[in-house]
């Protein structure tokens, strides 16, 4: 007697995309061999978000238009978003970006502060039936809600928005899958502390299960990072009547596996980003060195002074890893700015007591800070790099021993006081405790969003005088 065959649907997911273009042609490649070899059972194709990163030249020219391109040419079933697409984006710039997605964005908890619903482009959860199956998909993000606030959204914990699409969605699905960017330790907390999810696919922490993880009835995967993989997950109806995961891994992307109708669309898109970022902000007649050994140097001051003249602040404080070369003479870009200032951060005001300034002032005479590798919170660069100023003039003695180098600070022309509170215009990275870690501890932080860095120094290279200013010399060696 022929044995029957199981009821079967395969799950491929991927996440933290970051606009690595070059990858997606491979991945679409490799997801059209998949839909071959599963060709007599159904397929779903999903994202988990960070596909957009602005680092990027054609997400930055095209406003994310290259993503949701790339998205529907390869035929994603549902997505969601990334901290990356909801931090780095305006409400109005994601709404345009993904007005022409060909599927649903699913995030249950995302809320407009103004209605308490999500936004028009956003659903809290999609039914998608491939076969005779219903698979019920729920996505939530990282609850950054100090900062989704200031764009005029409410990021509610996530647990609590799930629990309730799990009571309206279990009885009317076969499957209950939820799109996490939350990272790998969350995923494994909801994964015991809830009930009814059969599948978490997850991102975030760019984290890669080369086999699943089983907690209770929950599996939980995840592929990486940069579409280097693609996660894979087999799914079958055992005798009981329910889907359970009987194999779950990683596919590697061949990069020279490529899809003619996306290499194509890219090309496209290249062009298309390339010309909108060849618009002047002004013209300089002489270049802007950045010394690449972390010493003061006139484009790391410009971005201090950028920061000061945005925030209105008595001094400002910023890595000069921020800033990937120097600034030539001539015609000055969007581009040109967008290339030797990639990061995607964001200006903060805080309070930080003259100890903490003088503190961090010394770590920024140590190599071993300047030459700090830094991955993630935004930051693109390489290296932290040292501490670039404006309004504030450091004495200070390379000869004398760590922590001690500092002879005197003034701000503004009077000596700093360690016990006195400065408001100190800065970036939001610092505020998590990375890089100059002593920023983190400033009281009354304030952030601002949307703008970032480089278009404070858009804003400053048009302001008389800067240029000149940015020469003055704020680092004094007594040697």
């Amino acid at each position: 007697m022929a044995q029957l065959k199981k009821e079967r649907l395969t799950i491929l997911h991927t996440n933290d995309i970051h606009s690595h273009f070059e990858m997606v042609s491979s991945i679409a490649g490799l997801i059209s061999a998949e839909k071959n070899i599963a060709s007599d059972s159904p397929l779903l194709l999903l994202d988990i978000g960070d596909h957009m990163d602005r680092m990027s030249v054609e997400t930055e020219g095209s406003v994310g238009l290259a993503n949701t391109d790339i998205i529907n040419l390869t035929d994603y079933d549902a997505i969601t978003i990334g901290n990356n697409e909801g931090l780095t984006f305006t409400p109005d710039m994601l709404e345009r970006a993904y007005s022409g997605l060909l599927c649903p964005v699913v995030c249950c908890n995302i809320r407009e502060l103004a209605s308490g619903l999500c936004p028009s482009w956003m659903q809290e959860h999609t039914i998608i039936t491939k076969g005779n199956i219903n698979i019920g998909i729920i996505g939530v993000t990282a609850p950054f809600d100090e900062f989704y606030r200031l764009l005029g959204w409410e990021a509610i914990d996530p647990e609590i928005a799930i629990r309730e699409q799990i009571a309206n969605l279990r009885p009317q699905v076969d499957i209950l899958i939820l799109l996490s960017h939350l990272g790998l330790p969350t995923d494994r907390e909801l994964a015991m502390n809830l009930e009814g999810i059969d599948l978490i696919l997850g991102g975030h922490t760019h984290h890669l299960l080369e086999e699943p993880i089983y907690i209770g009835s929950t599996s939980i995967c995840g592929a990486g990072k940069f579409g280097q993989f693609v996660g894979k997950v087999v799914m079958e109806r055992d005798c009981e009547g329910r889907y359970k995961v009987v194999w779950g891994g990683c596919l590697p992307v061949d990069p020279m596996r490529k899809d003619d109708k996306i290499n194509a669309a890219l090309e496209i898109h290249r062009k298309q980003a390339n010309e909108v970022l060849q618009r002047t902000i002004t013209v300089t007649d002489h270049v802007l060195l950045l010394n690449e050994e972390g010493q003061e140097s006139p484009f790391g001051n410009i971005m201090a002074q950028s920061l000061r003249q945005f925030t209105k602040t008595e001094v400002a404080m910023v890595n000069t890893g921020q800033l990937l070369g120097s600034l030539p003479e001539g015609n000055i870009t969007v581009g040109m700015l967008h290339q030797l200032c990639p990061s995607p951060i964001n200006p903060c005001i805080l309070k930080l007591k003259g100890s903490d300034i003088r503190y961090t002032l010394e770590q920024s005479l140590l190599s071993e800070y300047k030459e700090k590798k830094i991955f993630g919170y935004g930051f693109r660069g390489k290296v932290l790099g040292s501490i670039a100023l404006d309004g504030a003039e450091v004495l200070y003695d390379s000869t004398r021993i760590p922590y001690d180098r500092i002879v005197s600070v003034n701000i503004n022309g009077v000596p700093l006081c360690d016990d006195h509170e400065y408001s100190v215009g800065t970036i939001d990275m610092f505020t998590f405790g990375i890089g100059y870690e002593r920023i983190a501890e400033g009281s009354d932080r304030r952030f601002i969003l949307p703008e970032f860095l480089r278009d404070l120094l858009s804003i400053e290279l048009q302001r008389p005088g800067s240029l000149e200013d940015c020469h003055e010399i704020r680092w004094y060696s007594v040697v």
